[in-house]
């Protein structure tokens, strides 16, 4: 019974990854083919070809990114965007999700390198106790002053959402810098610690692996 159990776990291990990522591409173009919404109905083409195309709408998707973002570089479409914030602002809820959404974005996408630019481990949240961490920023002005010390800024995620957590400006001294990539410590906290990063103590980081199952008795 325990060969076959494991043979069992092996196949969910191929199929059960394989599946969900098959599903979550199908929504992904589902939901970029309703941009061909936008199209009137006798320039779709469904409609001129007869047939409906899977996919075709992530390169209109792409082109409407492209198009958006050339507008809002400039000024105009700066003081657009800036009026369409405000007037988000004005509604309660709205306000909420479309700041917490804009503040994840800019985290994500910006070009800023020191953005999460490094995993690091800190003692946290007592001496003894370890916790994962990326840092965000090592020029932190008045906090660095005021400290009389060097200190870094550092976010904690929580587990299993990474994308809350809260923020510490810790010594320098006290952190240690990992060799892990920012996608494989994610991937850890995500899995509440299940995947964890192969690491040979060569300074390269490896691929991301099952934890080890305590021996059995």
């Amino acid at each position: 019974m325990k060969r076959v159990r494991k043979f069992l776990v092996a196949g969910l291990l191929v199929w059960v990854p394989l599946g969900v990522t098959i599903v979550l591409i199908k929504i992904l173009v589902d939901l970029m083919d309703q941009t061909l919404l936008l199209i009137p109905y006798a320039y779709r083409p469904e409609t001129l070809l007869g047939f409906r195309i899977p996919g075709l709408g992530i390169l209109l998707t792409l082109a409407v990114l492209l198009i958006t973002g050339m507008l809002v570089a400039n000024i105009l479409g700066r003081r657009l965007v800036h009026f369409w914030e405000n007037l988000l602002d004005k509604i309660p809820l709205v306000r909420s999700v479309y700041s917490a959404a804009k503040q994840f974005a800019e985290i994500v996408f910006s070009d800023n390198t020191r953005s999460f630019s490094r995993v690091m481990l800190i003692e946290y949240p007592r001496k003894g106790l370890y916790s994962l961490c990326f840092q965000t920023s090592d020029d932190l002005g008045e906090v660095q002053s005021r400290t009389g010390e060097e200190v870094v800024c550092v976010f904690v995620p929580t587990t299993p959402n990474p994308t809350s957590g809260l923020i510490l400006m810790v010594p320098k001294k006290d952190v240690i810098e990992l060799d892990m990539e920012i996608e494989e410590a994610l991937q850890m906290v995500v899995s509440l610690g299940v995947v964890v990063p192969d690491w040979d103590g060569d300074g390269l980081p490896g691929t991301a692996k099952l934890a080890k199952e305590p021996p059995q008795s």
